[in-house]
Order: C-alpha cells, then sequence, then structure tokens
C-alpha cells in the first residue's frame, strides 16, 4: 500500500483537485470565473517554460549520445517493427474514436470565443508551408510557443553539433547539461502548483461549459481503459503469434506479467526496462537484440502513448467543432510521440503542445490535454512497456529466422548448468567448513606442546643456576 501511495501520489492529488474543480464548477456554476485567474497563473507559468524546455532536453539528449554499437540489420529491423506497429495502435484508436463522441458540447462558438480559437488561414502552397513550418527567417522568433516544430529542429541540429564537435564540444554540452537540470527543477517546483492550477481551470471549464466536459473526460477514461485492455490481450498476442507461431504465444504470456505490474506500479517507461529487459531474455530474445530494442523502445515506440494522442485529438475535435481529415490525425498523432524522444521529462507536454499547433488550436487548451494524460498514464505506460517486449520478439523472427526459439532451449540448458556449478560450490564450502575445526586443533595441540617445551627448558635453566 505505500508503494502504491508513493508512486501513484501525484496523479492521485492532480484526480482529487480536478474532482473537487468539477464539484465546485457544479455548485457555483457561472460564479467558477473567480478562478480563472488561479489556472491561468499555471498555464503561463508552463507555457513561459516550454521553450527552453524543448531546446535543452532534446539538445543535450543528442548531444550526449554516443556512436551505437549496433549491426545495420538490426537497427532496420527495430526502426521497421516500430514503424508498422505504432501505425497499427494509431489506426485502431482512430476508428474506435471516430463514431464516439467524447465529449457533447453545443454551443461550440461560446468555447470558441473564450479560448481564442483563429479562423482558418487562406490555403497556401504545401511546399511553402512546410518551409514555415520547419524554419523562421529570425532567431528571435525561435523563442515563441507558436513556432514548436521549427524549434524542435533547431534542437536536434545543436545536438549534431555537439557530436561532431567531439571533445571541443565537451564544454558547451556541460553548460547545456547544467541548464537542462535547472529547468527539470523548475518544472517541478510548477508542478507543485499544479494541484492548485488545475483545480481552479477545471472549476472555471465546468462552470462555463456545464458538467458535459467533465463527463467526456470519465467517458474517455472508461473507452480508452477498455480499448488498452483489448489491445493488450489481442494484438500482443497476435505479434507473438507472427514471432514464433503457437510456442511464442505461450513463451509471451508465460513471462510477461512481471513488465506489465512494474509498469502499472510505477507509472514510468524508463523505471521498468531492467524488468524489461530481463523479460525479453526470458522469452529467448538474444541478449543484443532485447539490450537494444527494449531502450530504444522507451524512447522511440509507444503504443499507449500514441493512442493516447488520437483520444486527445479526437477530444479536442469534438470539443472545438469542424471536420479533420483522418489523415491529419493520424500524421499528427504519429509526429506527437515519434518527434518527441529522448526526452526524460516534459515530453509529455511537449507532444500536447505539438498537438495544439499542428492541429490549429489555442494553447490555452493544454490543461485539457494535461488532465487527459494524468487520467490514462497507468494503462499507457503498460502498453507502452508491454509493446516493447513484443517488438522484441518480432525482430529476433526476423534476424534470427523462424527457429529463433530454440535459443529458449539454450538459455534453459545454461540454467541448469548455472545450477549444477552452485551445487559443487555449495559441496566445497561445506567440505572446507568440515576441515576447519580439524585445523583448529592441529593449531591447539601445536600450541600445548610448544608450551610444554618451553616449560620444560625454563625448568632446566632454573636447576642450572641453582
Amino acid at each position: 500500500m505505500k508503494k502504491f501511495l508513493k508512486n501513484y501520489r501525484s496523479t492521485l492529488i492532480l484526480l482529487f483537485s480536478v474532482i473537487l474543480g468539477a464539484v465546485i464548477g457544479i455548485i457555483f456554476k457561472e460564479k467558477t470565473a473567480v478562478l480563472k485567474p488561479f489556472g491561468d497563473v499555471f498555464l503561463n507559468l508552463l507555457l513561459v517554460s516550454i521553450v527552453p524546455l524543448i531546446f535543452l532536453t532534446i539538445s543535450t539528449s543528442i548531444g550526449k549520445m554516443e556512436s551505437p554499437k549496433r549491426i545495420g540489420k538490426i537497427l532496420a529491423s527495430i526502426i521497421g517493427v516500430f514503424l508498422v506497429t505504432s501505425l497499427i495502435a494509431c489506426v485502431v484508436a482512430f476508428f474506435v474514436t471516430k463514431p464516439i463522441n467524447l465529449v457533447n458540447v453545443s454551443d461550440t462558438d461560446k468555447i470558441k470565443s473564450i479560448f481564442e480559437v483563429a479562423e482558418e488561414a487562406e490555403k497556401v502552397d504545401i511546399m511553402e508551408s512546410t518551409v514555415n513550418l520547419l524554419t523562421v527567417n529570425d532567431f528571435s522568433k525561435l523563442l515563441s510557443k507558436s513556432n514548436i516544430i521549427a524549434l524542435l529542429v533547431f534542437s536536434i541540429i545543436v545536438g549534431i553539433a555537439i557530436n561532431m564537435a567531439k571533445e571541443k564540444g565537451e564544454k558547451f554540452k556541460e553548460v547545456l547539461i547544467s541548464a537542462n537540470e535547472v529547468m527539470q527543477n523548475i518544472i517541478k517546483i510548477i508542478m507543485y502548483y499544479a494541484p492548485i492550477g488545475l483545480g481552479c481551470y477545471f472549476a472555471y471549464l465546468i462552470g462555463t461549459f456545464g458538467a458535459s466536459i467533465g463527463a467526456g473526460f470519465l467517458k474517455t477514461f472508461i473507452i480508452y481503459t477498455v480499448v488498452c485492455v483489448l489491445f493488450y490481450f489481442i494484438f500482443y498476442t497476435i505479434y507473438a503469434f507472427v514471432a514464433g507461431g503457437k510456442k511464442g504465444v505461450k513463451v509471451f504470456w508465460k513471462n510477461v506479467f512481471p513488465s506489465t505490474v512494474t509498469s502499472l506500479a510505477t507509472c514510468s517507461s524508463a523505471a521498468s526496462i531492467p524488468v524489461n529487459v530481463e523479460t525479453a531474455k526470458r522469452m529467448g530474445v538474444p541478449n543484443d537484440i532485447a539490450e537494444t530494442t527494449i531502450p530504444m523502445g522507451t524512447s522511440f515506440h509507444k503504443d499507449g502513448s500514441i493512442i493516447g494522442s488520437v483520444f486527445k485529438i479526437m477530444f479536442l475535435v469534438c470539443l472545438f467543432g469542424g471536420n479533420v481529415s483522418t489523415f491529419k490525425i493520424l500524421g499528427v498523432a504519429l509526429l506527437a510521440n515519434l518527434l518527441i524522444t529522448g526526452v526524460p521529462i516534459g515530453g509529455g507536454t511537449i507532444s500536447e503542445m505539438m498537438i495544439l499547433s499542428l492541429m490549429g488550436y489555442p494553447f490555452e487548451a493544454l490543461p485539457i490535454l494535461t488532465m487527459i494524460a494524468t487520467i490514462i498514464d497507468p494503462p499507457a505506460t503498460m502498453l507502452n512497456v508491454v509493446g516493447d517486449s513484443a517488438s522484441a520478439m518480432m525482430v529476433t523472427r526476423i534476424i534470427e529466422g523462424k527457429n529463433w526459439l530454440k535459443g529458449e532451449e539454450k538459455v534453459k540448458v545454461k540454467k541448469e548448468v548455472v545450477k549444477k556449478e552452485a551445487k559443487v560450490e555449495k559441496k566445497v564450502e561445506k567440505k572446507t567448513k568440515a576441515l576447519k575445526p580439524k585445523t583448529k586443533k592441529v593449531a591447539t595441540s601445536t600450541k600445548k606442546a610448544n608450551t610444554k617445551k618451553a616449560s620444560a627448558k625454563t625448568k632446566k635453566n632454573t636447576k642450572k643456576t641453582k
């Protein structure tokens, strides 16, 4: 119980504040506008930290990367599996949410006016819009939250440049790493205010728009959880079968539960890496593939997060109205996750900002996505972690061929050898323990003999002196 409270403390506090805010909004309705400034303080602090957070986390994470010692075939297989499974997760989430209205709001114009949704701009040439999305013509524009994609590109280039500079870039890298550590602590300080800020903001939303938004969060959580459970049992069984047939399915479900429990208990993909690597090895995945696929998957492969991104996008589409193409929803969901890699803290916030930016929705709607991310965190983490185990099996199938599960038998043989060696060592220890008392007896007997000789000599010497 203590571990549960420790791991879920922040989530429970946020959920409590959101529920409390919803109750206040339902009771006081329009009067909750008084609380909006307290929510705006949290929102403004979060928005101010976005630009330095993106630059420092991405540039330092890429700058710290060492040259990977991986075979090209393994790396290509990992990337291919990650892309295919991520696309499958994205499509499944879309077809589940498409026929469902996650939130029913009748007064769409009122919402747009409060969130200051800009009118759609005139159609621009595709190449020109791509250039404007990826780059800016002034460095100062990189410091604006309106140009997040351009900031991402610049941050990646800086990280690569640090790597290219090698020893000469070490001092600059150390400065950025130090600044990044400070930035992470700033985010922690801001998040201490999150329960108050989100509670007040949610009270304002419910009081202004009615309980339909609150019901939307509950509906989103229920539907998302059901989708995750079905995805967990159905699709990962299919992946295991593709990787190793019926035997692969048996091996997968026999060993996957430690990773499942760890991910749900910690709500952290990074914290689940050691257990997940061991789980993959027990499934018969070779060491080099397991130790490469699982850590890479923690950053690059997130089935739960991608499904969550689709839910966030569809929630906003239902909230603000308007027709959005299928390809745009799928593309934004994939980009919002695949581009945010190697970001240890704040990656979720950056991803949500990208969703708002690419979809053209106001940044003031960020707390809505933060709330959704909070309530779906445990099942999302579970899919992120277990998906890496299933991916490791499929990568092994590509690299090792159909008969890769024979490696599991080798592992069993090695375990038996280790057990036999342990038994031999125990026998040796017992023998050495049995010999120790005898040596003590010999030592004591020699001591007694020496004392007798010494006493005899002293007697002779005393007689001579007399």
